[in-house]
């Protein structure tokens, strides 16, 4: 057993101490999987990579109800998940009225930059997408969030689901042309 494993069977026994000892352990794994996700996010984006490790940690192990992970792979899983959620709600509070609603955000710089808005609409997109693939093909959807948000390899997929590398390229195949069709039909609509 890990001693990552031990400190989340630690957590899960109630031991509030044991937070503290994962985040170093955790902490440069957390910082690429978000720093990987935050490279696709739109110019302006006001949340860090930093900000995204701490708030999916905060998620993961400062909740009431500790969930209960099986190993490592679970945990990253987990926050791969959180880390979804989090850039979702921020792209919602974007998008709202009470942020600007569909008006254009300027910042302000020597050039006097005008910030791209669409990656907001793609990701809600994705989003509702990929909710609407869990409801029929939940583990499928899993790997999109393991892959494309959590950037996890083929092999770092197939440990974290528990089945082989040739059945994540399968699956990973069938996924993203479900998600094509699907992002397609919408925007005929």
């Amino acid at each position: 057993m890990s001693e990552v494993t031990q400190i989340l069977n630690q957590i899960q026994q109630g031991d509030v101490a044991a937070a503290a000892d994962l985040l170093p352990l955790v902490y440069a794994e957390l910082r690429r999987l978000a720093g990987h996700k935050m490279k696709s996010e739109a110019a302006g984006q006001t949340l860090q990579p930093t900000a995204l490790v701490h708030e999916a940690y905060v998620r993961l192990v400062g909740a009431e109800d500790v969930p209960q992970w099986d190993s490592r792979s679970h945990f990253f899983a987990a926050a791969a998940e959180a880390m979804r959620r989090i850039l979702i709600e921020n792209a919602r509070r974007r998008q709202s009225l009470k942020g600007g609603g569909g008006r254009e955000r300027f910042e302000v710089t020597e050039n006097d930059a005008i910030l791209d808005s669409g990656d907001v609409d793609e990701l809600l997109d994705l989003d509702a997408a990929l909710t609407k693939l869990a409801e029929c093909e939940p583990e499928m959807a899993k790997l999109v969030e393991l892959r494309y948000f959590a950037g996890l390899s083929v092999d770092e997929s197939a440990k974290a689901l528990g089945v082989s590398p040739r059945t994540i390229k399968r699956n990973w195949v069938f996924a993203r042309a479900w998600l094509g069709r699907e992002l397609n039909s919408e925007q005929e609509l």
